[in-house]
């Protein structure tokens, strides 16, 4: 009998999960609409243009038919029908949900890759580098230079450019130092900046613990608030205030993993501990991390629904489903399609992910497996 791979394993555990495959067949539908959603609304001759306005035709409701002689054939629906109504400048709901698809999905992965990449390489380093010090001036310099990058961002050219100068300083000041009292005493007060302050662990999850005090959605939207209105914003602030679960997730798969004999031999065969963690620990602590990134895909694409709604997401040309259904807020009682169908497809995504993570989970995990 021809043993089965672990892949092939993997599939027959997760096929018993009949929600996770309910979840996985609207992932694959979603996946399918929001490619499709970018090969027929992009270019400038686009198959359904979302962007076309029909003032005559405003707030029809779906499967309605248009009427030719009014719009003129460059203005007719590509099907010759609305299947999902319009909106109140008469553009093609349909064609604004397939445009909004593409860009949810776009959202939600780049958000989830930022956060993935910053939480793995965190989460690495405090459960590796996790009982080595770092120096006083070392925190000093690293709080200077970014607190100088921030008040620069802001506007704030002169005290931004005072704190990068200042953590300048702290990073040349060892090498002057040492050379300067080589031959004699270093001062009391000036070797305080050379004693450990503060494990690397210690360092790492209180800055993460710190970053969950904050209300993530309300920080988020602060941040877009302040800069320039833009889709790659969106994704890259999504990213930076959502990486937290993964570096936990990773630093505790790296306590374990620290102390297996695998990588007690690498260190005895003097491997570099760069290679130790990137060839040898990430790829057996990335499981659960693949499972948080599930359901934060999910994450990032309500948060992008919820700026879009406020009118904090992605601004025009590009249709978003919160921005169709912050438009259909106002007509909610004349036309309720504006609501239920950019509604009924964010429900459907982001309970997808959610099950197909949930799914995920119970069979990269050796524990739930067996008590499942």
């Amino acid at each position: 009998m021809k043993r089965r791979s672990a892949l092939e394993e993997l599939w027959q555990l997760f096929k018993q999960n009949r929600l996770s495959m309910v979840g996985l067949a609207f992932l694959v539908v979603f996946f399918s609409v929001a490619f499709l959603g970018l090969v027929l609304t992009a270019g400038t001759n686009p198959t359904f243009d979302p962007a076309i306005i029909r003032l005559q035709e405003r707030l029809l409701s779906p499967l309605s038919l248009p009427d030719v002689n009014a719009l003129g054939p460059k203005n007719v629906p590509w099907l010759g029908i609305y299947l999902l109504g319009t909106d109140d400048l008469g553009r093609d709901v349909f064609a604004r949900m397939l445009q909004g698809a593409w860009v949810s999905l776009t959202v939600g992965f780049v958000a989830v890759g930022i956060s993935v990449l910053i939480g793995t390489v965190m989460g690495g380093m405090a459960g590796y580098f996790g009982e080595n010090h770092v120096r006083a001036d070392q925190v000093l310099a690293t709080l200077a230079l970014l607190l100088g990058g921030v008040l620069l961002a802001l506007g704030a050219r002169s005290s931004g450019a005072g704190l990068l100068i200042i953590g300048l300083v702290c990073i040349f000041l060892p090498a002057w130092s040492k050379r300067i009292w080589r031959k004699r005493a270093m001062p009391k007060w000036l070797g305080v900046l050379y004693k450990d302050a503060v494990s690397i662990d210690t360092l790492i999850m209180r800055f993460v613990d710190i970053m969950l005090c904050f209300p993530s959605f309300f920080l988020i939207l602060t941040v877009v608030a302040l800069l320039p209105a833009s889709m790659y914003n969106i994704m890259i602030v999504i990213g930076l205030t959502s990486w937290m679960g993964a570096t936990r997730f990773v630093r505790a798969e790296f306590l374990s993993l620290r102390e297996q004999d695998f990588v007690t031999a690498a260190r005895a065969l003097g491997v570099n501990a760069w290679r130790i963690i990137f060839r040898h620990m990430i790829p057996n602590a990335i499981a659960p991390v693949l499972v948080s990134a599930t359901i934060g895909v999910a994450t990032a694409i309500l948060t992008e629904a919820g700026l879009s709604f406020l009118g904090f997401g992605v601004p025009p040309p590009y249709a978003t489903w919160g921005g169709i259904l912050s438009d259909g807020k106002r007509f909610i009682f004349d036309a309720p399609w504006l609501t239920f169908v950019p509604g009924i497809a964010i429900l459907i995504v982001v309970l997808s992910f959610n099950l197909f993570g949930e799914g995920l989970r119970d069979v990269l995990n050796p524990k739930l497996r067996e008590r499942s």
